[in-house]
């Protein structure tokens, strides 16, 4: 309510900084990122008494986080072609409403199809209402060349959620079951629409592009359509940046609590410890991004690529001599690095391609990490299922990712 009122009146009077503007819709973008992101991120604590309510393989469970995956990315162009149609509002408010409604009906599910469509199809489309598409177009209307650093706080907002969201998850299941949870859950998130209806929409829409607008040399065309820009290389090596990238973290973060319990972690510090990661995210989302003014760009994501794949290592040891020492390491290198890179990459993909089409665009481009984050957890589930092992696992992982940073070392756009 403070923010609103802070809004109302810098809206009534036209008398608010633009520094302290910027600042509250900054915060609004987070608060809405750790929702939608955070509460994708719970699957983790939700798998393992789904499967044991209804006794289905490793994969079938899986594939319910993984149609999220694919929902969020398919639908990424066409939250980006709405932004730039309707406004932030009307994404926002369809992202909750998509959201809480796909939750609260999940706590009724009997079949797999039904958790597939409320928890996979209709959540999925929320959380990417509510994640990074929007957030990079709006407040790229506010920071211009300091995009990155505003992109990096909206990215730790997914770290932020599963250090709030995964624990308190794990406690509710405990409580009420996964089916109580996922009702109170979504309960929960509808309730936020009344506050977000009620923000000065007219304000933030405005934004501050005159004093902020990034300067950039060797931009491509701004009036580049997107048939124009499938034809550039640029947008090839960053769909296969976000595919590739995606596939590793999530072949990984979808089953690291049922690992971790399975290598002797009780369940509940399992699910703590993935959640302490989500500390160690906003420590790395914004140690990446000060990298990046410091040593450079790509030099910088090339670093955090380097932690992330320490972290594989230090997961596979764990199996092996499961220690906190082991953890603390995989927590702090994979943890603090798996969206790390977002930020820089995100910012990169709005220079080149800004102009009134960035919001299909770059929809289009975050397509990759959606297919990546499906695939990868799905084939994850898949392999474990049929190796009846992580070590499989973990090294498609480790390989995907190596993959995935190609681009930076080839690419001349992107170096």
């Amino acid at each position: 309510m403070a923010v609103e009122s802070t809004f109302s009146d810098s809206a009534r009077a036209g008398s608010l900084r633009p520094g302290r503007a910027a600042f509250l819709v900054l915060a609004m973008c987070f608060v809405l990122a750790l929702v939608g992101r955070g509460l994708g991120e719970t699957f983790t604590v939700f798998l393992l008494p789904i499967s044991e309510t209804f006794g289905w393989p490793r994969a079938d469970v899986v594939s319910i986080y993984s149609l999220s995956s694919l929902a969020m990315g398919l639908a990424s162009p066409f939250v980006g072609r709405l932004f730039d149609l309707s406004g932030p509002r009307i994404v926002y408010a369809l992202g909750l409403l998509l959201l809480g409604a796909g939750l609260s009906l999940a706590a009724f599910a009997d079949k797999l199809w039904q958790l597939q469509v409320c928890v996979g199809f209709a959540a999925g489309l929320g959380i990417s209402c509510l994640a990074n598409v929007p957030s990079s177009l709006l407040l790229g209307r506010w920071f211009g060349n300091r995009l990155p650093t505003a992109m990096a706080v909206v990215y730790s907002a997914t770290g932020a959620g599963v250090l709030t969201l995964v624990p308190l998850s794990q406690v509710l299941i405990e409580k009420f079951g996964w089916r109580g949870s996922y009702h109170f859950i979504g309960g929960g998130v509808l309730m936020l629409l009344v506050p977000l209806i009620l923000l000065p929409w007219q304000r933030i829409v405005e934004g501050d592009i005159p004093t902020r607008m990034p300067q950039a040399e060797s931009l491509i065309d701004e009036g580049l359509t997107l048939l124009q820009a499938l034809r550039h290389h640029a947008f090839w090596a960053l769909f296969s940046t976000f595919f590739f990238t995606a596939i590793g973290m999530y072949a990984i973060a979808v089953q690291v609590v049922a690992y971790l319990v399975d290598v002797g972690f009780p369940a509940l510090q399992a699910a703590t410890a993935w959640g302490l990661s989500g500390v160690l995210l906003v420590v790395g989302m914004l140690t990446v991004s000060w990298l990046d003014t410091l040593i450079g760009r790509r030099r910088a994501i090339l670093c955090s690529y380097g932690l992330t794949c320490l972290g594989i290592a230090c997961l596979w040891l764990l199996s092996r001599y499961p220690t906190v020492w082991l953890l603390g390491g995989f927590l702090v290198c994979f943890g603090s690095t798996i969206g790390s890179r977002g930020p820089l990459i995100t910012a990169t993909a709005i220079n080149i391609f800004r102009g009134k089409r960035v919001g299909t665009i770059f929809g289009t481009i975050s397509i990759g990490s959606g297919l990546g984050s499906a695939f990868g957890s799905v084939t994850g589930g898949a392999i474990h299922d049929w190796s009846h092992s992580y070590d499989l696992v973990i090294l498609f992982a480790l390989v995907n990712t190596l993959i995935g940073m190609i681009p930076f070392l080839t690419v001349r756009a992107l170096r």
